[in-house]
C-alpha cells in the first residue's frame, strides 16, 4: 500500500484534535485523541483508501461533539462519502437505554453499514479494547465502574461486534485481533 500524508490527511488530524481537545479517555486521563489516531493506525494496516483513515479520525465527532463539528462542516469539508461513513458508525442517541442503543448500532453494522463503515467500527473496538484490557490490568474490577454497561454487558457487546465484522469483513486481520481481544475479555 502506498501511503501519503496529504493535506486533506492533515485537516483531518487537525479537525479531530480541536474538536476532541477537552476530553479524556474514561478514568484514564489520557487525551481522547490519542484513540482516534489509534483508529487511524489500525486502519492504515488493512487499507489506504483516504476516506476510511479520514472517517476512522472524525468517527465520534457526531456522537461526541456535534456542536464543535457537525454534519454540515465534515460534508463541506471532507465530502458526502466520509459523512456517510461517519454517520455508520454514530449510535443513535435518540434511543433511551444502552442496550437498544447497542441492539440498533449492531443492526444497522450487519445489515445496512457500508462495509468500510464496518472496517471503522472493527478498528474502533479493537482499540478500545485493547484500553479496556490495559486498563483491567492496572485496576481489575474497579474498572467497570466508568461505563453505563455491566462487565457481562461489555463482554457481549464485544463479541457481537466481532461477529458482526468476521460476517462482513470475512479474513480480514483485524477480525482476528479483535477475537483475540474478546477471548482476553470473556476470561476475566
Amino acid at each position: 500500500m502506498t501511503r501519503t500524508f496529504s493535506p486533506r490527511l492533515g485537516k483531518a488530524v487537525n479537525t479531530a484534535s480541536v474538536a476532541h481537545r477537552d476530553h479524556v479517555r474514561k478514568g484514564s486521563g489520557i487525551p481522547y485523541v490519542a484513540h482516534l489516531f489509534a483508529v487511524m493506525y489500525l486502519l492504515s494496516t488493512v487499507t489506504d483508501d483516504e476516506d476510511v483513515l479520514i472517517a476512522g479520525l472524525l468517527h465520534d465527532t457526531l456522537e461526541d461533539v456535534p456542536e464543535r463539528y457537525g454534519a454540515e462542516r465534515m460534508m463541506e469539508d471532507f465530502g458526502p462519502r466520509v459523512l456517510a461513513l461517519v454517520a455508520d458508525v454514530t449510535k443513535d442517541d435518540s434511543l433511551p437505554t444502552w442496550q437498544e442503543r447497542a441492539d440498533a448500532y449492531l443492526d444497522h453494522l450487519a445489515t445496512d453499514a457500508d462495509a468500510d463503515a464496518v472496517l471503522i467500527s472493527l478498528a474502533d473496538k479493537t482499540h478500545n479494547l485493547m484500553s479496556i484490557l490495559d486498563d483491567h490490568s492496572l485496576v481489575g474490577e474497579r474498572l467497570w465502574d466508568r461505563f453505563t454497561s455491566t462487565k457481562q454487558q461489555q463482554q457481549w457487546w464485544y463479541g457481537a461486534v466481532a461477529e458482526v465484522a468476521e460476517r462482513r469483513l470475512p479474513g480480514n486481520p483485524l477480525c482476528g485481533e479483535l477475537g483475540v481481544l474478546v477471548t482476553r475479555l470473556r476470561a476475566l
